[in-house]
């Protein structure tokens, strides 16, 4: 159940979901969403991060630029 794909990927999840036939695989699949949204939400928070630094980076170039 552990493969690294990137986005939603429905016929993944719909082909494990019918796999998830008793109580350890239906909590594999749980623990597996829960983990590749975690993953999600740090890949936009590092990217905002890193535009927030940029723009910072950005306004110090063209600050110092002008005097």
């Amino acid at each position: 159940m552990r493969k690294q794909d990137l986005g939603f990927d429905y016929h993944r999840y719909h082909r494990l979901l019918s796999e998830a036939d008793d109580e350890d695989k239906r909590q594999a699949l749980i623990d597996l969403l829960i983990e590749e949204k975690a993953r999600d939400r740090l890949a936009a928070q590092r990217a905002s991060d890193r535009a927030a630094m940029t723009a910072y980076t950005i306004a110090t170039v063209l600050k110092n630029g002008r005097n």
